[in-house]
């Protein structure tokens, strides 16, 4: 259990980092942090504070879908937001594009080893995925459409509050989640040994 933690931890550290390169690539960002961005652009309480409000409101959707909380939940939600305003804090703004390109490719890959690292720990899902699963367990609808469903909801309210949407935001759509079926069975012999991948990041 205690190396559980310890990699639970690391994850979400570095999931937290891997945002804050993302945001200051600057050249769009995935859905939930448009979404974030846009709350903040009116709120002006910090990008990381507006990601730990986001988490919490969503975890109480979880009460009507049943959703059982774990360890892992309660720390995303937690010590996402705080890591990357850490992130924020260490990497500069408005650097030239090159070196924005190169932050945002950085922040992508790192954001998808840490997705490995956190859910190999197995102790509970991240409060959006756990969003997604709940709404698919009571609905029935499939896992794609309810996911496009949530993330597409979510990005629409983050454009239209002034979220930042670009071509980095198609990056992320397209690349996540090969990334993650890349990174998720390094971290967890669940996935290792069955071949497939049972979690999303965040």
């Amino acid at each position: 259990m205690t190396r559980r933690l310890l990699q639970l931890l690391i994850g979400l550290f570095l999931y937290g980092i891997g945002i804050a390169l993302i945001l200051r690539g600057a050249i769009g960002v995935a859905p939930w942090d448009v979404l974030t961005q846009g709350i903040d652009s009116h709120a002006h309480l910090g990008f990381g504070l507006v990601t730990t409000i986001i988490s919490g409101f969503v975890l109480l959707l979880w009460i009507p879908l049943r959703q059982r909380l774990g360890i892992g939940t309660v720390a995303n939600a937690l010590l996402v937001g705080p890591s990357a305003d850490v992130g924020l804090w260490l990497i500069p703004a408005d650097l030239d594009l090159w070196v924005r390109v190169l932050l945002f490719a950085s922040g992508l890959l790192l954001l998808a080893v840490a997705s490995g690292i956190y859910i190999g720990a197995n102790l509970g899902p991240g409060p959006r995925d756990g969003l997604m699963t709940g709404l698919h367990a009571r609905t029935g609808w499939p896992i794609w459409a309810v996911r496009t469903g949530i993330e597409g909801s979510v990005l629409a309210i983050g454009w239209v509050l002034g979220g930042n949407v670009g071509v980095g935001t198609v990056l992320f759509a397209l690349l996540v989640g090969p990334l993650c079926q890349w990174t998720l069975p390094l971290f967890n012999p669940r996935v290792r040994e069955s071949g497939r991948v049972v979690a999303s990041p965040v």
